[in-house]
């Protein structure tokens, strides 16, 4: 993954992060989850699996949680 689409979907989890910051962390986690899961192509939530599984760099931690989730979520689905 080049550092160019991982800084962008950092970015663009950190925004979404921040929409949710205001509902407190334990609406936060499952709402930011969700909204990657049901918004972000298949390919995107790829990438930005394995950015978390390399230390998550630049991730806001209700995002790299939330992440961390929904990517155990999709693993025990598959």
């Amino acid at each position: 993954m080049s550092h160019n689409n991982a800084d962008r979907l950092v970015y663009m989890a950190n925004q979404i992060g921040k929409f949710f910051e205001s509902q407190g962390h334990d609406r936060a986690v499952p709402g930011i989850a969700e909204h990657i899961r049901k918004f972000w192509d298949p390919r995107m939530r790829k990438m930005i699996f394995a950015h978390v599984d390399a230390g998550g760099a630049g991730l806001m931690p209700n995002a790299l949680e939330a992440l961390a989730t929904l990517k155990q979520s999709e693993q025990a689905k598959a």
